[in-house]
């Protein structure tokens, strides 16, 4: 739209409904999220929402016939480079702000952001000397990230190193975006953290007597990074020693102080020392639990780190530490979340072997993965074991043997397992299956869908937009009349 047009309210002109106007106003609202080259068009049109006319509908709808010849147009805008500088935990220095040119791809962008930062940082190495404490500046990138591959940014202050490359071939994109983010942080372990550890070495080297236990507890407290905690493996491998030497204790010390050890690990970062605390036979007299497990595995699931869920579950094995229904929740999510269906069934064949009792949100998460896949197969397995240890149906296991039974071609069952978890659920919960029954009407036919062979969409999405409707038919008793699927047939998957 050209930004010396004029706009009136055209008093005069024919009136337009009120109401829908500013449905379709509010519409392109929600796109400017991803076409900002609109907001200006928009935001004109919005200004007539009152009392719109003939004439602003006509405007309106050259809008739509852009949008609708621009649907391939990528965002191009510049993007922005931030970073914040730490000098002993202290802000120095901060920057935010948009890049001089255009980036072709976010790997680029990112890049820039990368080189703008390094070249910041070379300014550090002529105050370094000032300070006693040694830094390190690390490039952190997102989990669902690009990788530089072969060239890593080096910026070691201690031996005065900066490098940088970037040959045209080295980028690679695993997936859509990545960021990067760079902060300084200091090496050294913090005073209290060295203050007790000393206070604990010299009663057990010096004194030759055991130390108070709060110390011991009171270091685990105040363990806040990667240095404090080899502090305490090296407080608790003198402790081991000594209490060894004198006859004191002979087995390892109980779960809760590994609990608590593995949990100051995943605060520091040191995922590497949390995982020392599930090896059988140690130096440092831990007692491997599942508790101190599922300490890691929830570090996991929050960044979700699939690699490590592995390997904890190997040490787990390897240890032979029993497993709890706690820690099939973890992995089942993880599995979830990282679309790793192989993995989720491997591991929930180890848990009902092991004799695990899974809880409700774990056949729910299970069950649901299944559906989502079209593995009615799988489903129908689920759903045995889970009914032969469970009377009653949840939300999710409940539409997951609805969503396994439209698979195969039962409407009207599908809808009396709806019926029945509706009936046998308290009225509180009736917005929520109305929730997971629009899911199943909007989101959930277009996932199955795509998880099928290409030859296989097609006949699938036939199916389904006969049978759904049918469903919803059968409902007695629920507000349904509403819910409307779209043309699956015309859709390009």
């Amino acid at each position: 739209m050209d930004a010396n047009v004029k706009f009136s309210k055209a008093k005069d002109d024919v009136d337009e409904d009120a109401m829908e106007y500013r449905k379709l106003v509010g519409c392109l609202r929600y796109l400017l999220n991803t076409r900002p080259d609109l907001a200006f068009s928009v935001g004109m049109a919005s200004r007539y929402m009152q009392t719109p006319k003939k004439a602003h509908l006509a405007v309106f709808k050259q809008i739509l016939q852009f949008i609708q010849g621009t649907v391939g147009w990528g965002i191009r805008r510049r993007s922005r480079t931030g970073y914040v500088l730490l000098l002993g935990g202290a802000l120095v220095s901060s920057k935010t702000k948009k890049q001089s040119m255009v980036s072709r791809s976010s790997a680029e962008a990112e890049y820039r952001a990368m080189g703008s930062t390094v070249s910041k940082n070379s300014w550090l190495k002529s105050v370094k000397t000032l300070f006693p404490c040694s830094y390190h500046t690390s490039p952190k990138f997102g989990r669902s990230a690009g990788i530089i591959s072969e060239n890593r940014v080096q910026c070691s202050f201690n031996n005065q190193e900066h490098e940088i490359s970037h040959p045209a071939c080295s980028m690679i994109l695993s997936r859509a975006l990545y960021s990067t983010d760079v902060a300084t942080q200091e090496m050294g372990p913090t005073e209290t953290a060295k203050e007790l550890h000393d206070k604990m070495i010299k009663s057990v080297t010096e004194q030759r007597t055991a130390p108070p236990n709060n110390l011991l507890w009171s270091l685990i407290e105040k363990c806040q990074n990667r240095e404090d905690i080899k502090l305490l493996y090296n407080a608790l491998e003198n402790l081991r020693k000594f209490r060894l030497s004198n006859l004191r204790i002979f087995e390892n010390y109980n779960d809760n102080l590994c609990r608590a050890v593995s949990k100051a690990c995943v605060r520091a970062e040191a995922i590497d020392f949390g995982k020392k605390t599930l090896w059988k036979r140690n130096v440092y007299g831990l007692t491997p639990s599942v508790a101190s497990a599922n300490n890691i595995l929830l570090y996991a699931k929050q960044h979700n780190d699939v690699n490590l869920m592995v390997d904890i579950l190997k040490l787990l094995k390897a240890n032979d530490v029993p497993m709890q229904p706690g820690t099939a929740d973890i992995v089942f999510s993880i599995c979830y979340n990282t679309d790793s269906w192989k993995l989720l069934c491997k591991y929930a064949k180890r848990f009902v072997k092991s004799g695990v009792k899974l809880r409700r949100t774990s056949f729910d998460t299970w069950m649901t993965y299944a559906a989502k896949i079209g593995d009615a197969d799988s489903l129908w397995k689920i759903e045995k074991l889970r009914s032969g240890l469970m009377k009653t149906h949840t939300i999710g296991s409940g539409f997951s043997c609805a969503k396994g039974l439209l698979l195969e071609r039962k409407p009207k069952e599908a809808a009396a397992v709806i019926q029945v978890v509706t009936q046998t659920l308290p009225e509180s919960k009736r917005p929520d299956i109305m929730a997971e029954l629009e899911k199943l009407v909007s989101e959930w036919p277009l996932e199955v869908i795509k998880s099928k062979k290409d030859e296989d969409q097609m006949a699938l999405a036939a199916i389904l937009q006969e049978d759904i409707p049918a469903m919803i038919d059968s409902l007695s008793g629920l507000a349904v009349k509403d819910l409307k699927m779209g043309d699956l047939t015309n859709m390009s998957f």
